[in-house]
């Protein structure tokens, strides 16, 4: 006890008792400029959270007070190391004589002591036992490095500042004192093994930069012994006569003493290492686990002597199957140092090869972070390492160009470049082997190398995925068009030679050409690749502006001659249609008139000689971006497409002839294709521009009739005319606004449009499947156009223009959704088509209900039909589920009343169909669904309502409103106790109970009880077993929540029993029932009035003569204090 008092004395906390308490907090102190004669007067943790500033300063005056009085400065470090854990207790110490005191680890202990309040952790740092004591309501679980706020997220590196100064300041003088860093090590070693999570995290993050610490004195010591030895050598060739022996001495002593320090530094850099780290690299703390190996990995990369060897790696190696990944990444960073380096690279070949297969799994890793920093890593592992990574495992890593993920696709694409695409590419048969001194002859080579690796990766429909992950580091070979557009141009190669390209190669070179083109003018932007950055800088801008210039100026003069080569190919011309999208306006060649016109000659010659539909809709893009009346391309193209549609549309006149007159028009077996052909035509360019000048519904319509009369028309010219005419009804519909100048053309719209539906109608009924879907999808388009038109339609103008569809017409709607779509599994499963055949069928069926499903969300249909599709909810959910969910969101937005009255109302009918079943005593039907299904679904329903219970508090309430008088209809209170009919419908409520707000519990329970009488709700017979779920779920709580059947069996008879019990404990029932609860002496105003307008608004809701419709009125209506959290302490209901 004479060591723990004359400590005291001496330490600054002692010194300074008249301005601190030793219980320092962890505030942040004022910001103020301090003088060296300021810094004395606060303690080591005020000095870190001030910044680096004093940090010197402070570090130089405690080594002094260290040289007076060591015992008093390191209680002072020990105090801080204590403060910087965030503990506010004291720190007390006894000296400790004898190393064979068998008692010693008796007294190491850690515990709680709840009768004083107080917790305790004694330990041993050689020469003291230190205590430390604190209050146990005090340990919040934050310390500083856990605290929020930019000021305490620069703690972490500030405190590992103090301790890397610290060291360095001391490694000249009293680091070898045997004293200092043994109970350094001590302490830090003790409090690390701590089960409290900031004695632990705090002191293995200070033990760790303490070792990287010492690992710089280490590296130094070396270079002084590597210097030593250099100088003792050169004396040593000196001659005999000049050779002195007395400098050689010294010099050899001084090497001895490096060389000794150095090994008491590694001495005590392995007595951290494995008191410390081999402990805690595998915390439960993911943090530790992670400042761990990311220390491991510097210690590795700066002092290889010791730390890289195979013993030390594999801690490495184990750690990059953490489940964490903030675990991994500094595992994968840390050996990214490691490789990078040629010299430490013979080390790491066992290490290779037994953790190969993991690095390569880890590129496929859920945290994308992750993922990218491992590929990364085999980037320089197969730079350096030529023979570690298989062709397999190339070729595994290859196709991650094509992944979802825009960073880890771009690293992908730098492996593929340089493994690849690089000078000397790996495949030499790939290389031109002519002797011309061609420029060209190495960026051919290279493509080839390209066109190779897209063909065998087998996604060539994906070739924008690759362009975009090459533009980065192939962006000069990709932006290199002139090489394009040569070996496009040349003829392709006979059998037995080796000049120029295949058919197939000029196919895929169009594709990676027309792709490059694309990625230079519109950019990184894919569907379904998350590029991770949204908006462009000025410079990308610019340089995407360029690049499009350059694109427009140089391929202005050659696309037509592509066009004429590849003319009679429908896929390449498609491509190759695409190219006029991305020309730029203000390009310098952008005005040559000349150019343009061979162009659009070449255009309309492939539009008239092919009808394939990919062609024909990038030929009408194409033709739309150059009739835009901002372009200087509009006086020239504007004209040519408007000839080009007047031709066809005096060829599909002249094909159908005599009939149009005849009133009777039929098409003619041997016009068949070429009636389909201009069909498809007009169809591809009405789609996108507006056609309307020409006719065309007047023309095509009165074939709709006679196909519903007498079915003349061939199918595929059905589907197209259908197509044409609903294009002419959403164009007219669309410039409503411009052409509608008098009432007499507003009605005749309105009649257009209800002529066309008609007839869309009749059509459902057609035998041939794709006629019913595209007459569907035609139909949902135009009356989903239409009540878009409602909303900026002004009626003042001339007259109303709505059109509301007839009952009929919805049925008809609903009843195609339901034989269509919703079509049964066994279907499915006995039918004999593809994989390939399922995935397009399913993909239909999705796109008529999401249309369906548009015409619900618009208004143009009832939003009880969502009743009908919502049925199918749990059969269907896989296929369809996503389109039922969002639908569902979108009509709770718009009204979430009717939204839930929807959800009673698909519960009860699919209730009622289960109850006419089992009443018939027949077994149920396939497309009855059972009991616990509908329960599975009502509980699917109740989790689209989410966590924010006061958003659905006037929802929920209807929803048990409804069901309870659903349940109970027709029924009448009498002795002998008859159940109502549809008592069971009460179980499948009861899965709504758990998102009701307590207070609303007890009102429907009071509404419940109106209901069934005070008979019913007090029986126990298994008749009534509904009656006691739904109860049960409304009164149990917390734990008994989970089983309340078994709650309520365990009930005794009476309800006010049940009702008491059931109440949470820090609800304290009242006699007086109907009075409500006097508000505390302490209670605050503003809380007394809540709880007062509270009591007073239920009180309200549960007047005894109220009748129940006006009750739950009341609680759906009511505003104020109802629609806000209602705690249970302040409003005491009574039931």
């Amino acid at each position: 006890m004479k060591g723990k008092k004359r400590a005291r004395e001496g330490s600054e906390n002692a010194k300074r008792r008249h301005v601190k308490t030793s219980c320092v907090s962890l505030g942040r102190p004022g910001s103020r400029h301090l003088k060296h004669a300021d810094i004395e007067a606060v303690t080591l943790f005020e000095v870190v959270t001030m910044g680096r500033g004093a940090m010197q300063a402070v570090v130089d005056d405690w080594i002094e007070a260290y040289l007076t009085d060591r015992d008093s400065a390191l209680l002072d470090l020990i105090s801080f190391f204590i403060q910087c854990s965030g503990c506010k207790g004291v720190v007390t110490a006894e000296m400790f004589h004898s190393r064979q005191d068998s008692q010693v680890m008796q007294k190491m202990v850690e515990e709680l002591d709840e009768g004083s309040g107080l917790q305790y952790k004694k330990f041993l740092a050689f020469p003291w036992i230190l205590t430390i004591t604190w209050p146990i309501d005090t340990d919040s679980g934050e310390y500083p490095l856990t605290m929020s706020g930019p000021y305490w997220r620069r703690f972490r590196s500030e405190f590992s500042e103090f301790v890397s100064v610290l060291v360095s300041q001391c490694q000249y003088s009293v680091i070898f004192d045997s004293y200092l860093m043994d109970t350094l090590i001590s302490l830090l070693t003790q409090l690390s093994d701590s089960y409290i999570r900031a004695f632990r995290h705090t002191c293995t993050l200070a033990a760790l930069k303490l070792l990287s610490s010492l690992v710089d004195v280490a590296l130094s010591l070396s270079v002084g012994v590597e210097n030593s030895q250099k100088l003792y050598e050169v004396e040593q060739t000196k001659s005999s006569s000049r050779r002195g022996s007395p400098r050689l001495e010294r010099i050899q002593r001084k090497i001895t003493e490096l060389q000794d320090k150095r090994v008491e530094i590694e001495n005590m850099m392995d007595n951290i290492f494995k008191g410390v780290f081999l402990k805690r690299y595998r915390d439960v703390l993911p943090e530790i686990r992670a400042m761990c190996m990311e220390e491991l990995g510097m210690w590795m990369r700066l002092c290889s002597s010791v730390f890289l060897t195979d013993s030390y790696l594999k801690y490495m190696g184990w750690m990059m199957h953490d489940k964490f990944p903030d675990v991994r990444l500094k595992c994968v960073l840390g050996l990214q140092g490691l490789y990078v380096d040629p010299l430490l690279l013979p080390r790491l070949d066992l290490f290779t090869s037994r953790f190969k297969d993991r690095l390569i799994s880890m590129t496929l890793d859920k945290d994308h972070e992750v993922a990218v920093q491992a590929m990364k890593l085999l980037i320089l592992i197969s730079e350096s390492c030529e023979d570690v990574l298989s062709p397999e495992d190339y070729k595994q890593l290859f196709q991650l160009v094509y992944s979802s993920q825009r960073p880890l696709a771009v690293t992908a694409g730098e492996l593929l470049h340089s493994r690849l695409l690089s000078s000397n590419p790996l495949n030499p048969d790939l290389q031109d082997t002519t002797k011309e001194k061609d420029s060209n002859t190495l960026p051919a080579a290279r493509l080839r190398a390209l066109l190779s690796f897209y063909r065998e990766s087998q996604l060539h429909q994906h070739v924008v995925y690759l362009v975009d992950s090459l533009w980065d580091c192939a962006g000069a070979l990709l932006k290199n068009w002139a090489l394009f557009t040569t070996l496009l141009l040349q003829d392709p190669i006979a059998q037995g030679t080796s000049q120029g390209l295949s058919q197939e190669e000029q196919s895929e070179v169009v594709e990676v050409m027309v792709a490059s083109m694309r990625q230079a003018a519109e950019g990184a932007v894919l569907p379904g690749r998350n590029s991770g950055k949204k908006v462009l800088s000025a410079k990308e801008k610019r340089t995407q502006v360029d690049d499009c210039c350059k694109l427009t100026e140089f391929i202005l003069p050659v696309l037509p001659q592509l066009l004429s080569k590849f003319s009679k190919n429908p896929h390449t011309v498609a491509s190759l249609m695409k190219i006029p999208q991305y020309f730029h306006p203000d390009s310098p060649g952008a005005e040559n008139t000349q150019l343009l016109s061979v162009l659009l000659t070449e255009m309309q010659a492939v539009v008239e000689l092919h009808s394939h539909p990919e062609l024909l809709e990038e030929a009408a893009r194409s033709y739309f971006i150059l009739c835009r009346a901002e372009t200087p391309w509009h006086p020239i193209a504007g004209p040519a497409r408007d000839a080009l549609v007047q031709r066809w549309t005096d060829r599909l006149a002249a094909l159908l002839g005599k009939s149009l007159q005849d009133d009777l028009p039929q098409v003619e077996e041997e016009q068949t294709e070429e009636v389909l052909t201009t069909l498809k035509k007009l169809t591809a360019f009405h789609n996108g521009q507006d056609l309307s000048g020409w006719g065309l519904y007047e023309l095509l319509s009165p074939l709709l009739s006679v196909d519903l009369k007498h079915g003349r028309l061939p199918d595929q010219v059905t589907v197209k005319v259908l197509q044409c005419v609903s294009y002419s009804v959403l164009w007219n519909l669309s410039t409503s606004g411009e052409t509608l100048t008098s009432r007499e053309k507003a009605v005749a719209q309105r009649r257009q449009l209800s002529v066309f539906c008609e007839k869309c109608l009749g059509c459902l009924s057609h035998a041939e499947r794709m006629v019913k879907e595209q007459a569907f999808l035609s139909l949902c388009d135009v009356l989903t156009a239409h009540n878009y038109q409602l909303q900026i339609w002004d009626p003042a103008s001339f007259g109303p223009l709505l059109y509301t569809p007839d009952p009929k017409l919805q049925r008809a709607l609903l009843l195609f959704i339901q034989e269509l779509v919703f079509t049964g599994a066994e279907h499915d499963s006995h039918s004999r088509v593809s994989d390939v055949g399922k995935l397009e069928d399913l993909h239909r069926r999705r796109i008529l209900l999401a249309a369906f499903c548009k015409l619900i969300i618009h208004g143009v249909l009832e939003m009880s039909m969502a009743a009908e599709i919502f049925k199918y909810y749990m059969k269907f959910f896989n296929d369809f589920g996503d389109i039922l969910k969002e639908t569902l969101s979108r009509t709770r937005q718009q009204d979430k009343m009717e939204s839930a009255r929807v959800l009673v109302l698909c519960l009860q009918q699919l209730f009622l169909r289960l109850k006419q079943e089992q009443d018939s005593g027949g077994s149920c039907s396939s497309g009855v669904q059972t009991f616990s299904s509908i329960k599975e679904l009502a509980r699917r329903f109740s989790l689209t309502f989410g966590w924010e219970q006061i958003k659905s508090r006037q929802s929920l309430a209807m929803i048990h409103r409804d069901g309870i008088e659903f349940a109970f209809q027709g029924f009448v209170q009498s002795p002998e106790k008859h159940t109502p009919p549809y008592l069971s419908y009460l179980t499948i409520l009861s899965e709504f109970s758990s998102k009701l707000l307590k207070p609303d519990k007890r009102t429907v329970y009071s509404y419940l009880q109106r209901c069934a009488g005070d008979q019913a709700i007090s029986t126990r017979d298994e008749g009534w077993q509904p009656l006691i779920y739904y109860r049960a779920s409304l009164l149990a709580t917390g734990a008994e929540g989970e089983d309340a059947l078994s709650f309520v069996s365990s009930d005794t008879l009476k309800q006010t029993s049940l009702a008491n019990r059931s109440r949470s404990p820090s609800v304290r029932h009242s006699p007086m029932a109907d009075a409500p609860a006097a508000p505390s002496p302490t209670e605050t105003k503003g809380r007394r009035a809540q709880r007062e307008n509270s009591t007073t608004c239920l009180e309200e809701i549960n007047v005894e003569e109220a009748q129940s419709l006006v009750v739950w009125d009341t609680l759906l209506t009511s505003e104020g204090p109802i629609n806000q959290v209602v705690e249970e302490d302040i409003v005491d209901v009574d039931l």
